[in-house]
């Protein structure tokens, strides 16, 4: 199967991957749908997830961009599946991506037509009461909005059929294009070892960045809340479907 896939976009490694997962309206969900997927749930629940992390040793097409390698990325997205020859692919589709380089924004919505958009970011991780901290920030209309969560131990492995192993383990990207139809994309990465949170804080005026119809779901408190480590990934390039 490897022989058949499309060559390599975009590699990279994905670092310190905060999580934050709300339940969510369908009927909000709905109208961003790519054609030919549908919405998939985890225990009769339709999730969007806030997600933060490190972008790093970033190489498109095999290249290193210079000053775009290392950054930052704060998405909001959701869940959905499309039946392929296989069986069924799990997949995401992204409301927002958040990065702090225009170029990577540029290329994103020219290749992808993913909803990218450039903001100021910043980040920290490090040592917090006995575990860790991560947290990032990205700034909207002149104010700091932030993404947070705090670990304590060692991360586990991921339990098949897990609400953890739903979040986390979606394989394929679909984006809707201009004019119809969808994009279908491949991402690659081993499986993740996560940290139930131990703390978590999400910070964001969910109606001017996203809209208002998700403002409940961002405003309630999160089902689930998890850090993962990361790893290398692969993203391959894009199809249409």
């Amino acid at each position: 199967m490897a022989d058949t896939l499309p060559g390599r976009f975009l590699t990279a490694e994905w670092r310190d991957l905060v999580m934050l997962n709300y339940d969510a309206d369908p009927a909000a969900l709905r109208p961003l749908v790519p054609a030919g997927t549908e919405l998939d749930t985890w225990g009769g629940t339709t999730y969007v997830s806030m997600v933060g992390f490190l972008f790093l040793r970033t190489r498109v097409l095999g290249i290193p961009i210079p000053f775009h390698q290392d950054f930052e990325e704060v998405n909001l997205r959701f869940y959905v599946r499309r039946r392929g020859p296989e069986g069924w692919r799990r997949g995401v589709v992204f409301v927002r991506e958040i990065v702090p380089r225009r170029a990577i924004a540029t290329v994103a919505r020219v290749v992808y037509n993913e909803q990218y958009a450039t903001l100021p970011m910043r980040h920290r991780i490090g040592p917090f009461a006995g575990g860790r901290e991560v947290e990032y920030g990205w700034k909207h209309r002149g104010r700091w909005a932030s993404i947070r969560a705090t670990t304590r131990g060692e991360p586990r492995a991921l339990v098949p059929g897990s609400e953890a192993e739903f979040i986390t383990e979606h394989y394929w990207g679909y984006a809707a294009q201009r004019g119809g139809g969808t994009v279908e994309y491949r991402v690659e990465h081993p499986s993740w070892r996560v940290w139930d949170a131990h703390t978590h804080a999400l910070e964001v005026d969910a109606a001017a960045l996203y809209g208002p119809a998700f403002a409940a779901s961002l405003g309630a408190a999160p089902r689930s809340a998890f850090v993962a480590e990361g790893s290398p990934i692969v993203v391959r390039r894009g199809v249409r479907v």
